[in-house]
């Protein structure tokens, strides 16, 4: 299967802590508001149902005062190995149209290898965007740990 690079964007970390933690982490909505908005974004709060077929909400303000939801439904849940669930925006501006998120949990001998992929972009425009703030989550997400 050959990936589209222009609305494919595929990001990893190596996490100093078990893979369970870190699955946990990733998964939980009292851990989620503490990593889940993009560095320059507040938390407004976050609303999961970690159940295949059950969803997922992220509230956050930008920098600007702007409000941004994030939703979703879970599609696959492999404890501590694989989420996979859809993502767009519930504010009509934002949305780019239902894309698709998996996070692979990789055991590293204690620490653990997060990949995360996020397909399905409308263009290369709304991946980039995307790109920016998920690396600034995974940098709120690696200091869960530090």
């Amino acid at each position: 299967m050959s990936t589209d690079t222009t609305t494919t964007l595929r990001l990893s970390r190596v996490i100093a802590a078990d893979r369970a933690r870190v699955f946990a982490a990733w998964t939980t909505a009292a851990d989620m508001e503490r990593w889940a908005a993009p560095e320059m974004a507040s938390m407004l709060g976050v609303e999961v149902d970690l159940t295949v077929g059950g969803r997922y909400t992220i509230r956050m303000r930008g920098e600007e005062g702007q409000s941004y939801t994030a939703v979703g439904q879970y599609r696959e849940i492999d404890p501590p190995r694989k989420v996979v669930y859809t993502w767009d925006w519930e504010e009509e501006a934002n949305q780019v149209g239902e894309t698709l998120v998996t996070v692979e949990f990789n055991d590293m001998n204690g620490s653990t290898e997060v990949v995360l992929t996020h397909e399905l972009f409308p263009n290369a425009e709304a991946k980039g965007a995307h790109e920016q703030g998920w690396r600034s989550c995974l940098n709120r997400f690696e200091a869960l740990f530090a």
